[in-house]
């Protein structure tokens, strides 16, 4: 009796097919946990469910259906029940890592679907070979919940290779900042001050609006969102708006943008319709101890100065004005230069001969006045 085992005889019997060798087959029959195989050999080869993926609980008939062709490695001559026992993972797996060894040295870029978000990072699989994407090199940001990449395909650079220790390191955040880098170099290369621009506003602070121009953000101050006079940028804009603005100045990296369109300037015609000696209607909009801004139309603000509110002497305009009464004027001075108009209620309350007063234009302080 030969001392063979009946691995050793198959060998034997036929030497084309030995334990590790790759082989292709085509399916005869799918099971949810098993693949069987006709591999041209005198015994069928089998697929368990573990040696296909590593997915739990898949269901083999949803991923390959009778007639496909499959390549798998040798890892048993006979599993039991007569049968090859094949792994088509295990051979994914090593080709996968061949695959990873050749994106690392020649730095490729690799795509694939996150399959599982860790608290320590993301998880994806290259030809059934896991790499793990760190958190801190997810993003060139910092990001707090990364559950929104699930299922996600993303980008990535092997930037760290050790299969022996099944150590499979992949970046994002170099990709991301050097696709940003490029993008801002072909940004600054082709503007300039006075372009029309069109962006995405990305942040809004108290004092303006940054607004994502693809490649570099702008910066709309909340003195260049129009010719009037705003309170807050948060009223104007929303995040993720789109917005159209011109190039301001270019300083550096940064971008300044203005939304105060030189055919909307309401100064361009002020000199005309405010002229000295014209009688005015307009609304007080805000107050100072020493006059009352008045809003004549959008983006021409004049000033009540205190001592041309009323004949006689009062402490400070709200003892007589309030925020939004409608009031009538006179221009008693005009600042083309500096867009300063000055205004009185007295000069119609007094006798047309006489003397009236003249103040100057001020946000900060108020003028000297005759008395």
């Amino acid at each position: 009796m030969s001392d063979l085992s009946f691995e050793q005889l198959l060998d034997e019997y036929d030497p084309k097919i030995k334990t590790g060798e790759v082989v292709t087959g085509k399916v005869i029959d799918v099971k949810p946990d098993e693949i069987i195989l006709n591999i041209g050999y005198k015994a069928d080869g089998v697929v368990t469910r573990s040696e296909y993926t590593t997915e739990p609980g898949a269901d083999l008939t949803t991923k390959v259906k009778v007639g496909d062709e499959l390549t798998c490695k040798i890892i048993k001559l006979n599993d039991g029940e007569g049968q090859v026992q094949l792994s088509y993972r295990r051979l994914a797996a090593e080709r996968g890592s061949q695959r990873l060894q050749d994106a690392f040295d020649n730095h490729e870029v690799l795509k694939a679907k996150v399959n599982q978000v860790l608290s320590g990072g993301l998880s994806v699989t290259v030809d059934e070979t896991r790499v793990f994407i760190p958190a801190s090199l997810v993003s060139d940001t910092f990001e707090k919940d990364l559950t929104k990449y699930q299922d996600q395909e993303i980008e990535f650079y092997i930037t760290e290779f050790n299969p022996k220790k099944r150590r499979v390191i992949g970046n994002r955040k170099e990709l991301i900042v050097a696709k940003k880098e490029k993008a801002r170099e072909e940004l600054f290369s082709r503007i300039a001050v006075g372009m029309i621009v069109n962006g995405k506003v990305k942040n809004i602070t108290d004092f303006g609006a940054f607004v994502d121009l693809g490649g570099a953000d702008g910066l709309i101050h909340i003195s260049e969102m129009g010719w009037s006079r705003l309170e807050s940028p948060k009223k104007v804009f929303k995040v993720g708006q789109e917005v159209e603005a011109f190039i301001r100045e270019i300083k550096g990296n940064k971008i300044a943008l203005s939304m105060k369109w030189p055919d909307q300037n309401p100064w361009a015609k002020a000199e005309e319709k405010y002229a000295v000696g014209t009688v005015v209607k307009g609304k007080v909009v805000r107050m100072t101890e020493y006059g009352a801004f008045v809003e004549l139309e959008d983006g021409v603000d004049a000033l009540l100065h205190v001592s041309q509110i009323a004949n006689e002497r009062i402490g400070k305009p709200a003892d007589v004005l309030s925020v939004g009464q409608e009031i009538e004027a006179k221009v008693i001075d005009f600042n083309k230069e500096e867009h300063k108009i000055s205004l009185s209620i007295r000069a119609l309350l007094e006798p047309a001969s006489a003397d009236e007063d003249t103040v100057a234009y001020s946000d900060d302080e108020p003028a000297a006045t005759k008395e």
